[in-house]
């Protein structure tokens, strides 16, 4: 491998590795905000309440923010930095920067306004408290969009510190106002919708100062002048398709919010409680390299370097087999430990347990492949390419919510959880065959990589998990009686310190390439 090569190899491992840290602590007190949920609402009507509320204004910013930040700026953004036209980039981005500040805040009042008519399509029983807790966090919108444009400009930059500081922020100042206002509210519930807005305005506010250091000024400019502006009109025909599929994907989860609303009480939380140690994974490491693949990608292609975009792209999807798949069996094992031990309570009791185990035990089947997904989109961002992924999102969507109508009714929450890891698989092997499209691209190399790695690691851990399932009982009834720290807390670790270990032993003896150049700091696996 050439010079340059390594040199981008390791920026990568140096730049995700960083994210991947903060990303960490993030998603740690992620799911100490889910934890605090747990012990103040449990799985009860109030915490379906929330969960709903909270999860309407998230639609939307997935569908302003996210999708059209990936799917379209970044790429045109890098453009303009390779032009290196600081006026020409100022007008850009006071144009997208109107534009997202106009639609969002439309959409904020819509949002507010229209929640009484939305929220009977949930079968909600605390209907009233439902409509209050939306109204209360739609503008959170507001704020997310404009720290997902800011994470846009800097991660183009090459600097990611700020943006993994940011939902940091989110999460501590929820927990704070949980405990700290409950006294002060009606219900813990408005207390948490508090904490979500001001860490909103706050997940922005840290960004903001970062963007102006960088040299990156913008101002609000009139609409027709905007929309004028030729990166906007770029950015937007980029974001058209991606907006399509992102609907498609927000339609598919708010139908199957609905779906699970009139299966019964708690079906909605324990869902959310299954997904947040599922996203726990994925934010950590899968969102962390996408993240920082989509700008590296983006340059590849643009300076027609497809050797190099090969080689990170493959090496990615390594990465994320290398964990995802011992996790995956690790966590299907020692799935009711974990839920114990992270949520039980005086709230949160053996049927919260049971629901939430249901749904984590088709949750997690889906991980690598939600993981992967998140890898294969920035590689046809990366391209300007968002039709794909977009038409993959729409066929997977119509898959998801056919499989759940059919699997809601005799399985509940767990026929909605496994509707969704089946459709997580379709929408990967659709991204594949539409990557082959692209002859430029190594589409065949890297499917049998991970075909052929996925078998190895699946297999070697069900032979590091032989050990775990025989001395796990044991574990359980040595500590058992010993609170819920102790009794859950030491069996769990001492089974993930065998699993690792041996799983670990067994690649070395394997002499798992991926393992050796993680270990020394390289993302490149091909000779």
């Amino acid at each position: 491998m050439s010079a340059d090569h390594q040199e981008a190899a390791r920026s990568l491992v140096r730049h995700g590795s960083a994210l991947s840290l903060l990303t960490l602590i993030s998603r740690i007190l992620g799911l100490l905000r889910e934890m605090t949920k747990a012990s103040l609402l449990g799985t009860s009507a109030l915490s379906d309440a929330f969960s709903v509320a909270f999860m309407l204004p998230n639609l939307f910013r997935r569908l302003f923010a996210e999708g059209s930040i990936s799917a379209a700026f970044i790429p045109t953004f890098k453009e303009y930095l390779v032009e290196n036209d600081p006026r020409k980039t100022r007008e850009f981005l006071s144009g997208i920067f109107t534009l997202l500040t106009f639609t969002v805040t439309l959409a904020v009042i819509a949002g507010v306004l229209a929640a009484p008519l939305v929220i009977p399509f949930f079968g909600m029983e605390a209907f009233d408290e439902t409509v209050l807790l939306t109204r209360i966090m739609f503008p959170f919108l507001g704020f997310i969009s404009l720290a997902a444009l800011f994470q846009g400009i800097l991660n183009s930059l090459h600097l990611f510190t700020p943006s993994g500081l940011a939902p940091i922020l989110l999460n501590i100042v929820t927990i704070l106002c949980a405990y700290g206002l409950s006294p002060f509210t009606q219900n813990p519930a408005r207390a948490m919708a508090l904490g979500i807005i001001i860490g909103g305005f706050l997940e922005a506010a840290i960004q903001f100062p970062f963007v102006l250091k960088q040299g990156q000024r913008f101002f609000f400019t009139g609409l027709r002048r905007a929309c004028a502006n030729p990166g906007t009109r770029k950015a937007l025909r980029l974001i058209g398709p991606t907006v399509i599929g992102m609907a498609a994907y927000q339609l598919n989860d708010l139908i199957s919010t609905a779906l699970a609303g009139n299966a019964g009480e708690g079906v909605v939380s324990s869902l959310q409680y299954s997904l947040r140690l599922q996203e726990l994974i994925l934010g950590v490491f899968a969102v962390s390299i996408g993240t920082v693949l989509l700008p590296n990608l983006a340059e590849y292609a643009k300076t027609s370097r497809w050797d190099i975009y090969n080689e990170r792209l493959i090496s990615a999807m390594d990465l994320i087999a290398l964990i995802t798949i011992p996790i995956t069996f690790f966590s299907l094992s020692q799935g009711e430990l974990l839920i114990r031990l992270l949520f039980q309570n005086r709230l949160f009791n053996e049927t919260s347990v049971a629901l939430t185990l249901s749904a984590f035990s088709f949750h997690m089947p889906g991980l690598f492949f939600i993981a992967l997904n998140r890898i294969l989109a920035p590689a046809f961002y990366a391209q300007s390419d968002s039709r794909s992924p977009t038409l993959a999102g729409i066929i997977s969507f119509a898959a998801n919510i056919c499989l759940a109508l059919i699997l809601v009714r005799p399985l509940r929450g767990a026929g909605i959880a496994l509707s969704l890891s089946l459709a997580s698989v379709i929408n990967t092997g659709l991204l594949l065959a539409f990557l082959k499209r692209n002859p430029c691209i190594a589409a065949g190399r890297a499917l049998g990589s991970a075909l052929v790695y996925t078998l190895k690691l699946s297999v070697l851990s069900g032979l590091a998990l032989i050990p775990v399932r025989l001395l796990s009982p044991r574990l359980l009834a040595v500590f058992a009686g010993r609170g819920r720290l102790i009794s859950y807390g030491i069996p769990l670790a001492a089974a993930a310190l065998i699993f690792a270990a041996l799983g670990i032993l067994l690649l070395i003896i394997t002499r798992d390439r991926r393992l050796a150049a993680l270990l020394r700091g390289r993302t490149s696996v091909l000779p």
